[in-house]
Formats: C-alpha cells, structure tokens, sequence
C-alpha cells in the first residue's frame, strides 16, 4: 500500500541566502495493508517531513513514494488531489477547518466530497463526535471555537470519517484524556483490521506500543556527515 524507494528531501532556506539543508537521504521501507508503522527518532530526525512527504505536501527530491499504486514523485498537482481526497486520509497534530463551517459538516466533508448523500455523511459524522464525546450542543458550531482538546477529537472523527486506505497521524493521542485516548486507540485498531496501512508519529509510548506493528528509525535516514 506504501512503498517508498530511496527518497531524499532537502530544504532550501531563501531567506538565508539559499542556504540548502539536507535532512533526508536513502529511505526506504514498506507498509501492508492492515499494518501500522510508528516513525521513531530523536526530535529533528525528519518524522513529521517523512509525514508531510507521504501526504503530498512536501516534494521529494530524489527517489519514488509510491501510495495506493501512485507514485506522487511524479504525480500531477490533480492526481495528489485525488489520492488525498479518496485514498490518504491525514491526522495532524492542528485543525485548519474553514472558521464559520459547523463541526458536523467538518466531519462529514470527506464522505461529501466524495459523492456520498448528505443523510448518510451526517449519520456517520454524528457517531464519530459521539465516540470522542463532543456534546451535541456544539455540533452546529464551529471547531475554531472550541478548546485545543476537542479540535484535536474532531480533527480526529474527521480523519476516521471514511474508510480510506493509507491512514497518516501524527500524535493522534496528544491534548487527550485517557477516556479519549482509548476512543482513538481503539479507532485506529478499527481501520488496521478493515485493511487500512498506517504510517504514524506517537510520543505517547504506551499508545505506540499497543497499535504499531513495527517501527522505522528515521534517525538512520540521516544525511552522513563528512569527517
């Protein structure tokens, strides 16, 4: 489902003269459907620019990240577009909602990007904000305004809203309770036995424990320094 083959990133630094910093060089691993791989490393090692990689919104500079048959290395600004809307689903540690949508159609907007009727996306957003405990009376208001806890667990509930293939978290279980954490565990365990691949960033240790199948060091992707 994820295959990615000797990949580099580097990042240019124009405000600083075009200074480029390697951060990348020979990556290479795999993820199967129905297998969830934690990404390690020391802070700095290039976890979340792996992520951001993977998703489409960073450009490799060299090599082949090939997701749910695409190779986004070379894929066109639409075809990324369409694997994010129908095959990548994304949880970051922020949620950037449009400020005046109401939070069940936040949630249901992935179902209703993809051609699914207004009556069945609701049903499914209303039993994803039950599940991390979002009241009822804050549905027809706009997560903008709400605490850095309950955007995290509707940023959640939106990225669980379809059954997408390749599934991308990171630090899903930060700003939760214990309660919610367990809600989000149990979310991702959901997927990984409906075939989902999921490549994700936990610090919680306890939570990477239990879900992660594996783990990939990105401290030995590492540019090798010169003596």
């Amino acid at each position: 489902m994820i295959r990615v083959t000797d990949f580099a990133k580097d990042f240019t630094l124009n405000s600083q003269g075009g200074v480029v910093i390697p951060v990348i060089r020979d990556a290479s691993f795999d993820v199967a459907p129905g297998e969830c791989v934690a990404l390690t490393g020391y802070s700095g090692a290039g976890k979340s620019t792996v992520m951001r990689i993977l998703h489409g919104n960073y450009l490799a500079l060299s090599g082949q990240v090939e997701i749910n048959g695409l190779d986004i290395t070379g894929a066109t600004p639409r075809e990324i577009l369409m694997l994010q809307r129908e095959s990548l689903g994304y949880v970051s540690q922020f949620l950037r909602v449009v400020p005046w949508v109401a939070t069940l159609d936040v949630v249901a907007e992935p179902l209703l990007a993809l051609g699914c009727d207004e009556a069945t996306a609701h049903t499914r957003a209303r039993d994803l904000l039950v599940r991390p405990r979002i009241p009822e009376c804050l549905w027809s208001l706009s997560p903008t305004t709400f605490a850095g806890g309950e955007q995290q667990r509707v940023n959640i509930a939106r990225g669980f809203a379809y059954a997408y293939p390749v599934l991308l978290l990171d630090e899903p279980t930060a700003s939760l309770d214990a309660t919610n954490r367990e809600t989000v565990l149990s979310l991702i365990e959901e997927a990984k036995a409906g075939g989902a691949a999921v490549v994700g960033i936990f610090h919680d240790h306890a939570a990477r424990d239990r879900v992660a199948d594996r783990e990939i060091d990105v401290s030995a992707f590492a540019p090798k320094v010169a003596a």
